[in-house]
């Protein structure tokens, strides 16, 4: 079914009270060595490693026992085990720090290739290194193109946003 291609990441984790291996594989369809490297290639298997009972360590109602940062990798190491084709990224970075949001980046750009990566996001850094940008106003799109050729275009909406972000100090 299509819907199997598709894996999201919102702004608010999706996770639920049970344990680590619960939330990375609820329908317990992977082995154990699987999870592990799904940990791994989202920077989050030293963290797991440290958990009192690894994979079986405790996660509370929504992820609460566990920073932001860590609700996100855990969802990205569940997109990463399923092996989504298409991944939906709605401001999954807007509630971490600037580290985790690096981290995150680097997770995305070495262990999704392959995947198509729908990003919604308001941060700059968060897609300056997209393919194709989409900036939309009122609803309508208002342009179209590569970072790089909406950057040279100094008319450029995404351009203007970008400079408004230096000039700000905020990155953005």
């Amino acid at each position: 079914h299509w819907v199997l291609y598709f894996c999201f990441c919102f702004y608010t984790t999706q996770l639920f009270s049970g344990t680590v291996r619960d939330n990375i594989d609820p329908f317990y369809k992977y082995t154990d060595d699987e999870i592990w490297h799904a940990l791994e290639q989202c920077n989050l298997a030293e963290t797991v490693r440290d958990m009192p009972g690894e994979l079986d360590a405790t996660v509370s109602e929504y992820g609460e026992n566990l920073s932001a940062g860590m609700r996100q990798m855990l969802v990205l190491g569940r997109a990463l085990l399923r092996q989504c084709r298409i991944l939906l990224l709605d401001e999954a970075t807007s509630n971490v720090d600037y580290e985790t949001d690096k981290a995150i980046q680097k997770t995305l750009r070495e262990a999704f290739l392959g995947c198509t990566i729908l990003t919604i996001a308001h941060r700059i850094d968060t897609i300056l290194d997209s393919d194709k940008i989409l900036v939309m106003k009122d609803g309508l799109v208002e342009e179209f193109a590569s970072p790089q050729d909406l950057l040279q275009d100094e008319k450029s909406t995404f351009a203007e946003i970008v400079r408004h972000s230096k000039t700000a100090g905020r990155g953005e």
